[in-house]
Parts: structure tokens; C-alpha cells; sequence
């Protein structure tokens, strides 16, 4: 029992678990609309397009979180460009985009050697150092996330499976898609302080992925997926204090192991159903 306990009377770790249990369940509702309407690869562009706007707010000596609104602001307005102006999907707008800022991120780290803890640190998160700040901020995501995802229910359903069909029953598909772009970008740029901007799309997608293999209605997969997060995050804190890992790595690569465990038994399960019973013989 002292192995669980004993990591969490610290006042640092207490932040680390309470900050990564909201990190979880604010991914969890957001990852759950993501992964239904098929847009991880989206959120993983957000994810990655975010680290432009961070480095250059951090060499500006301006609060990194500004500058990952504004690149992830960037990243949809250019999205949209270059699907609303050309013959191109929107995969090809979002492929640009991700290269893109990922280069210029990249470049500008290039230039600025001085900082290359810090962009570390926002790259792949500090769950450990997080701030009361950062936990309320956190917890006013979580509120909007849930009030979005109950005011926009419907048509956020709709779209998932048929845009057209979503526009003849009389919602709006592109209020709705700009809605859900804001739902993940908003998430993304409120977590990468904790969980970091490039591993908070693991927790957006792992968990979610996680409750659709066991549970079909959305609800169900938001309460499934948090139940998933929340014990990534206090297996991960747990496993990175006595073993010296990563934090916010650990969780995450928890959270992807667990989604595989889970496959691999609902693909058991479901051979050995298939299976017609042994009939006796006479």
C-alpha cells in the first residue's frame, strides 16, 4: 500500500495527479468527438502546429499560451484556406500545415540554443511541475468542453456520420466543424503546459479509442474513456516516481498499451463466441 501512497504525499505530486486527472477526462470528451468524426490526424497537426507559436511567444518573453492560440488559430484559418480555394481535401491543407509550422517551429528553435530546456519541456510536458494556474485553467476548459459538447450534441452527431445529412435535418455542418476545430484546439493549447504539445494527442486519442472498442453511445464513450485516463495518468505518476520515467510519457504509453490489452481481448472474446459449442456425442 505504501508504494501507491507514499508518491502522493508530496505537494508537487498531488498537483501532477489533479492536473493530469482533468488533462484526462478534458481529452476524453474532446478525444471522444475526434476519434467518432475522424479527425486524429487533425488533432495530431494541432498538436504539433501549436510548438511555432509557443517558441516565438517564448522568445518574445510573452505567456506561451498566447502564442499557441494564435498558432493554432493560424492552423485552421490556413486548413480552411486550402480546402475552401482549391480542388485539395482537406488531409492535403492539413498536411501543409502540419509540416509546416512543425518546420518553422523547429527553425526557430534553431536559432534560439538558450532555450532548448524549455521547448523541452513544452514539447513533451511537465506534468510534474504543473501550477494551481495551470489546474484552474484546466478545470474552465473542462466546464466549456462539457457545455459544448451538450449544447452542440446533436449536431456534432450528425456530422459525424453525414454532413449532408447533417444540413437536411436542419443543423449546420460548418458552425459544427469550426465548433469541434475550436474544441480541440482549445484543449490542445490548454494542456500542452501539463501534458505537452506533442504528447497530449496521445491522451486525445488513446482513451477514446480505448471506449469505442468496448462501448458504442457517445456518452459511454466520454465516461469510459475518462475512467481509461484517469488510470493511465495515476499508473503513469506512480510508475515515473519509482522508477525515474518521464511523467508524461509514461501516462501516455500506458494509455496506448492499455488500448492494445483491450484489443487483443475483444478480438479473444469474439473468436471464442464465434466458436459453434461442441456438440456430445451419442
Amino acid at each position: 500500500m505504501d508504494w501507491i501512497v507514499d508518491p502522493f504525499e508530496l505537494a508537487f505530486q498531488q498537483r501532477a495527479l489533479i492536473g493530469g486527472v482533468l488533462a484526462g477526462v478534458l481529452t476524453s470528451v474532446v478525444g471522444a468527438w475526434v476519434v467518432i468524426r475522424g479527425m486524429s490526424f487533425m488533432g495530431d497537426a494541432v498538436a504539433h502546429g501549436v510548438i511555432p507559436g509557443v517558441a516565438i511567444a517564448i522568445l518574445l518573453g510573452v505567456n506561451p499560451v498566447w502564442g499557441a492560440l494564435l498558432a493554432g488559430i493560424v492552423m485552421i484559418w490556413g486548413i480552411n484556406l486550402v480546402h475552401q480555394h482549391t480542388k485539395l481535401s482537406s488531409d492535403v491543407g492539413i498536411g501543409l500545415l502540419f509540416v509546416g509550422m512543425l518546420a518553422l517551429g523547429v527553425v526557430v528553435i534553431s536559432l534560439t540554443p538558450t532555450f532548448s530546456g524549455s521547448i523541452a519541456a513544452i514539447l513533451f510536458g511537465d506534468l510534474l511541475g504543473v501550477t494551481w494556474d495551470v489546474i484552474w485553467l484546466e478545470a474552465i476548459g473542462l466546464v466549456v468542453a462539457l457545455a459544448l459538447s451538450y449544447v452542440m450534441y446533436r449536431p456534432f452527431l450528425a456530422l459525424a456520420f453525414n454532413a449532408d445529412k447533417a444540413e437536411m435535418m436542419g443543423f449546420r455542418p460548418q458552425v459544427a466543424h469550426f465548433a469541434l476545430l475550436a474544441l480541440i484546439t482549445g484543449a490542445v493549447v490548454l494542456l500542452f503546459q501539463g501534458v505537452g504539445a506533442i504528447l497530449v494527442f496521445g491522451l486525445l486519442v488513446g482513451p477514446p479509442a480505448t471506449a469505442i472498442i468496448l462501448v458504442r453511445r457517445v456518452v459511454l464513450v466520454m465516461v469510459v474513456s475518462g475512467i481509461c485516463a484517469i488510470f493511465a495518468v495515476v499508473a503513469g505518476l506512480l510508475i515515473s516516481y519509482h522508477y525515474s520515467t518521464a511523467a508524461s510519457a509514461t501516462i501516455v504509453l500506458i494509455s496506448v498499451v492499455v488500448f492494445f490489452l483491450v484489443l487483443t481481448g475483444s478480438r479473444v472474446r469474439n473468436a471464442l463466441m464465434s466458436k459453434p459449442p461442441l456438440s456430445a456425442e451419442a
